[in-house]
């Protein structure tokens, strides 16, 4: 691959709201060796009515006591946890990035100086959000869980039109189930996308396990991004589908290793195969005693390793010639 896949630990709202915990995910995701973690950054009363239910997956999680709202409006981290993540992010050496699911959270991430900006699946088909998130010019990644095609084209007018230059959009396939299975994966459409668009693609991943991203690099991905938590025992909506640290760790280097193994694409015998080339190829050789003026047939030649002589791909233009001296059984053929 020509550049190192964009590696994003989704940390989310798995915090569950306790700065403490937000820190320990940084850490964590360091550790995994991620380029990237990320939080949401949201104002619940702006951005979820009181009236809204609770997606299947965070009923199951959470019960249905509350409602969306309530259980989002306790998830919300304050300006000063943002700057705070920040600087943990900048003292473990990771980059710092969040989901803005309101205006006014994203003119604060601008203002805290994010350089990436993501907009979640959710937010796909909001218009206005669309806009403003568009119009600030920087290199935005895009979600496209539930979408059509159609719709992630008209997403994509319009954050263009709104002043970010087509190019810097990456568009990551993605299905908002949690967990995601397999079946419904679909991976090649974040090929399809790819050859609709002619953009960069990535992956957005929900499923259970590390194999699907991992199969997302393979495939062209540029960027992935996986759920993640501290421990996938604890409260909340999205723990139960996200990776602990160790799991994070191997995706990471499971990647980093298909990366190397992709390679250039050129077809040729790489350095650490060609000492055993003579020893796994064949060189024509005498199938029993030969004299000479004896000519070569099919009853007296046998291809044998090692591969040091004749090559037997020269097998019909042997075949008829007269041998220049004796041959004893075994012996490499010279002409």
């Amino acid at each position: 691959m020509n550049h190192k896949t964009l590696i994003i630990a989704e940390a989310g709202v798995n915090h569950n709201g306790d700065i403490t915990l937000a820190k320990k995910l940084v850490a964590s995701a360091a550790a995994a060796g991620a380029d990237i973690v990320k939080f949401q950054s949201f104002i619940a009363k702006k951005s979820i009515s009181i009236h809204a239910p609770k997606a299947q997956y965070q009923t199951a999680a959470t019960g249905a006591e509350e409602s969306q709202f309530e259980m989002v409006r306790k998830l919300e981290l304050s300006r000063a946890d943002h700057v705070a993540l920040i600087e943990e992010c900048r003292r473990h050496g990771i980059r710092f990035l969040s989901t803005a699911f309101d205006a006014e959270s994203f003119d604060l991430l601008i203002e805290l100086g994010i350089d990436l900006v993501k907009i979640p699946s959710g937010e796909l088909t909001n218009l206005p959000l669309l806009r403003h998130l568009g119009s600030s010019g920087r290199p935005v990644i895009l979600s496209t869980g539930m979408a059509t095609l159609g719709e992630v084209e008209a997403a994509l007018e319009v954050i263009v039109q709104a002043g970010t230059p087509r190019e810097l959009v990456t568009i990551l396939h993605c299905s908002t189930e949690y967990p995601t299975p397999m079946a419904d994966v679909n991976l090649r459409a974040m090929c399809g996308m790819k050859s609709a668009f002619g953009l960069d693609v990535g992956y957005s991943d929900h499923t259970v396990g590390i194999e699907v991203p991992i199969a997302a690099v393979a495939l062209g991905a540029t960027v992935i991004e996986k759920h993640f938590t501290t421990d996938r025992g604890l409260p909340g909506p999205d723990h139960q589908a996200s990776l602990e640290p160790r799991e994070m760790k191997a995706m990471v280097d499971a990647i980093r290793n298909i990366e190397q193994a992709l390679g250039d694409g050129i077809k040729r015998p790489n350095p650490s195969e060609l000492k055993n080339k003579p020893i796994a190829r064949k060189s024509l050789v005498a199938a029993r005693a030969i004299s000479a003026g004896e000519r070569f047939s099919e009853n007296n030649l046998i291809a044998k390793r090692p591969g040091t002589g004749l090559s037997p791909m020269r097998w019909d233009e042997v075949i008829g010639r007269e041998a220049i001296r004796d041959f004893a059984i075994d012996e490499q053929i010279v002409l």
